[in-house]
């Protein structure tokens, strides 16, 4: 590699805040937050919104989405097609 070209890589701390884990990685990443990490050194930590912890994919737990009631809703709300093509 030539110096001077390449970010800083280093030892980074990501956090799942809404699952409570965190993991030890190498990134170019940088914060001014640190964390103690369990082998007693100390790394900067990068809070994120969603790891594999949390994402829906990874963990099984996906929503499933109510398409009958968005559907009778919608109906209700603005009345249905086939109504519609009886009146006109």
């Amino acid at each position: 590699m030539q110096q001077d070209k390449h970010p800083d890589y280093h030892q980074v701390v990501f956090r799942d805040r809404s699952a409570g884990y965190a993991f030890l990685t190498r990134s170019t990443a940088t914060s001014e937050q640190t964390i103690e990490w369990d082998d007693g050194e100390t790394y900067p930590v990068v809070d994120v919104e969603i790891s594999s912890e949390s994402h829906p994919f990874y963990t099984g737990k996906a929503r499933t989405v109510d398409t009958e009631g968005r559907v009778a809703r919608f109906e209700r709300r603005y009345g249905s097609a086939a109504g519609q093509d009886a009146e006109g």
